[in-house]
């Protein structure tokens, strides 16, 4: 059985949202999923005055060390200025004796992200996110055209072969789609199954 680490940070809920459905990809693949947060690193007056929602049921990362101790990651943030945000950055950057290790390599692990506007930086993101993976030495899974829920214009739906998107709206009151949703768990599913060929 593979272990995973859904690794994210969130805002305002959406990225949250999608690592509950990561972990469930996971689990319906018979293997186990932790999630965890990285910590809040902005000031607690801008959180306060701009309402951020933390998901007090995902406990805060343990360290970066505890990363290594899993089969495989899915790391995931939202989008700012078309990069990965502060708070993912600041514990990135933290991860140097993770590198050192290399407690990763070879490793799968998958990203997702968010954004307001419909794919407004979110590829950028995402690859601003994979190359700290690459660097650590992971095999990189995308979400593959097998997944064929992110084809076609019949709605709004985030989603590229990078990764698992999905599009919080201008004021944040969109919340993540059946599509998206299943677009993390079809992902996760596949990061599991990989883990687990690879630790055998």
């Amino acid at each position: 059985m593979a272990r995973i680490l859904v690794l994210y940070y969130s805002s305002y809920g959406h990225n949250s949202q999608m690592a509950e459905a990561m972990s469930e990809g996971v689990r319906a693949a018979g293997h186990e999923a932790d999630i965890r947060r990285v910590p809040e690193t902005a000031p607690a007056e801008i959180v306060k005055n701009f309402g951020f929602s933390v998901n007090e049921g995902h406990k805060v990362i343990e360290s970066p060390n505890a990363v290594g101790t899993y089969d495989g990651l899915i790391l995931g943030a939202p989008t700012r200025f078309g990069r990965l945000p502060s708070q993912m950055a600041a514990f990135l950057d933290t991860c140097g004796g993770l590198w050192a290790s290399g407690a990763m390599i070879g490793k799968p692990a998958a990203v997702f992200t968010s954004s307001n506007s419909q794919h407004g930086g979110q590829e950028t993101t995402l690859f601003s996110m994979i190359t700290n993976l690459l660097h650590f030495g992971c095999t990189i899974i995308g979400l593959d055209y097998g997944f064929e829920g992110q084809n076609g214009v019949d709605e709004v739906k985030g989603g590229a072969p990078y990764g698992v998107t999905t599009i919080a709206g201008p004021d944040g009151s969109r919340q993540p789609s059946a599509t998206e949703l299943d677009s993390a768990r079809y992902m996760a599913k596949r990061v599991a199954e990989t883990a687990a060929k690879l630790a055998g």
